[in-house]
């Protein structure tokens, strides 16, 4: 019996010990708000006297929706950093941070992935239901990271580190609505300084005969035929630009988004309604639900896009 009882008091003895891997601690910024520095590769999340540390180097974040997956190494780290004092942004970028608060503690990341899973912030305007793409949210997750505590180690199965946003300048879209067409291509073009919207449409759609009320000729964007891009450029683009054989390669073009394929009745309308103009033309060219991609990164015009007046003459 005694030797029962001196096992049982040796076994309790064992389990109130601490070999530093089996007490889970928790790490709790997820209602943080995310920053970073501006001169280094440094994105942190700060909480009275704690940080939580993620340094990418050599990372561009993409500007369309995507997947990327980073080992955590020397070149990606991540690092959670206790202070004995307050810990503001200067103490994380500053080259040399402030004296106080000093770091009284950290664990380090040493093994793991990074997941980076990023897509456009298209905000709706809901007075015509067309999206413009804002921004890019990168969500970012920690998939089997392992800290180092020092005294053992702790490791996460699945960790959010949380959203990291970064603006973009959405598209100009500023033009004068005047339509130009090409004499033998009939391809359809209008453009400013910096951007072009060009349309190669069905010459059956451009017509020198008045529509009937509300009934426009129509047509649905597509691959070819009735092909629609958007182009911004890099440099200066003027008229000579269009209606050649090929596109000049001067200037060149920093994006370029193309017209999703037309659906009858649901998205990708083109409608042409034409009116007369003195002993002219006018032909009034407005594309329906019309939605424009490049990559997987798309934005939608809108209900009712005004895409132009053509002015022809018999």
């Amino acid at each position: 019996m005694k030797r029962i009882v001196s096992l049982l008091v040796f076994a309790l003895l064992l389990n109130g010990c601490d070999d530093g891997d089996l007490i889970q601690e928790t790490i709790t910024f997820e209602d943080v708000a995310t920053q970073n520095c501006t001169t280094n590769g440094i994105i942190y999340k700060l909480k009275d006297s704690e940080a939580l540390i993620l340094e990418i180097k050599n990372v561009v974040f993409p500007t369309e929706t995507s997947v990327q997956e980073l080992d955590i190494n020397g070149t990606n780290r991540v690092f959670y950093r206790f202070y004995n004092g307050t810990v503001t942004n200067a103490t994380i970028c500053e080259s040399i941070p402030p004296a106080t608060p000093t770091v009284t503690g950290q664990w380090t990341a040493t093994g793991g992935t990074i997941v980076i899973t990023t897509t456009a912030i298209k905000p709706l305007n809901p007075d015509d239901n067309s999206t413009k793409i804002t921004g890019y949210n990168h969500n970012i997750t920690f998939k089997n990271i392992t800290f180092d505590k020092g005294n053992g180690t702790q490791v996460y199965e699945t960790f959010f580190f949380g959203d990291y946003q970064i603006a973009a300048t959405p598209l100009p879209f500023s033009f004068n609505k005047t339509l130009e067409q090409c004499a033998t291509s009939k391809q359809l073009y209008d453009y400013n300084s910096s951007e072009a919207l060009i349309l190669d449409i069905d010459a059956s759609l451009i017509v020198n005969a008045v529509t009937p009320l509300n009934t426009p000729r129509t047509g649905l964007i597509g691959d070819t035929e009735n092909k629609l891009t958007y182009r911004l450029f890099s440099g200066l683009v003027t008229g000579n630009y269009f209606c050649n054989t090929t596109f000049p390669t001067t200037p060149t073009f920093s994006e370029e988004w193309i017209g999703v394929s037309g659906i009858a009745n649901t998205s990708g309308i083109i409608e042409v309604t034409t009116t007369t103009n003195g002993s002219g033309f006018r032909h009034t060219v407005v594309l329906k639900k019309v939605k424009m991609k490049k990559g997987n990164s798309d934005f939608i015009l809108g209900d009712a896009y005004i895409y132009g007046d053509l002015l022809t003459t018999n």
